[in-house]
């Protein structure tokens, strides 16, 4: 059977996560490495400041006291003598649409088995009722896994509505849209009288276009969108050269 490393950024007691390793098991060698608690919002970033510790817990799983990329790396390196074969972070309670990726734990744990050479899949429901729904697709994306062919340093974002199983539309592949810019923070008061604020929700859509995963979320598809770790503006580079050379 092939061997997984299951992540996410909820925390290792997270109800999805357990609804994926549950509907995972009888397809796959399961090892579950998750942070000790919720780091949503943690992006790529790595515990560079102190050591890491490994917690083996009664029920098989393993918790991090760090984020969701040192548990993938921990998980994938130097811990057990037999790498993993593939790499599933989630399943996220809630979605992670268009610039979500830039800030997501779910996301950022792929990624960092991808970087790692794993092959890698973040999937997130988008809401938090039917995690079953998720776990059901994310079982036969498994089946099929040994036949996908990414080009280096790729992964598969995965949101699943949240709707009952016999509701999803079906499968569309997907470009990420994007938001407008962000709300100001809340500001509330703590009991001592000082001001705090909260981060704000997310803006509305700015590019929802038909091809894209907010649209294809919206009309009750899964959307599943390659993501690639170079980030690199590539037609801009002529411009920003053309803006260099004004100078000289």
């Amino acid at each position: 059977m092939r061997r997984l490393l299951l992540s996410n950024d909820d925390g290792v007691h997270a109800p999805g996560l357990r609804a994926l390793y549950e509907a995972l098991t009888p397809h796959a060698n399961l090892r579950v490495v998750a942070p000790d608690r919720d780091r949503s919002g943690a992006s790529n970033s790595l515990t560079l400041s102190r050591p890491l510790t490994l917690t083996a817990l009664e029920n098989g799983f393993h918790s991090v006291d760090g984020t969701p990329a040192d548990c993938v790396y921990l998980g994938v390196n130097g811990i057990w003598d037999e790498r993993p074969d593939l790499v599933i972070s989630g399943i996220n309670h809630g979605s992670n649409l268009g610039d979500d990726v830039l800030y997501s734990g779910t996301v950022a744990a792929a990624m960092e088995g991808r970087n790692l050479g794993m092959t890698a899949i973040a999937m997130s429901l988008c809401g938090t009722q039917h995690f079953a729904t998720a776990a059901t697709f994310a079982a036969s994306l498994i089946g099929a896994a040994e036949q996908l062919s990414l080009p280096p340093r790729t992964l598969l974002n995965v949101n699943v509505p949240d709707l009952p199983w016999d509701k999803i539309k079906g499968v569309k592949v997907t470009r990420l849209g994007y938001r407008g810019p962000a709300e100001k923070p809340v500001p509330i008061q703590d009991p001592r009288g000082r001001t705090r604020y909260w981060i704000a929700p997310v803006a509305a859509n700015a590019d929802d276009g038909e091809d894209t995963d907010f649209a294809a979320i919206e009309a009750g598809y899964v959307s599943i969108t390659p993501l690639q770790t170079d980030l690199t503006r590539h037609p801009a580079r002529r411009d920003v050269q053309d803006w260099l050379d004004a100078f000289a």
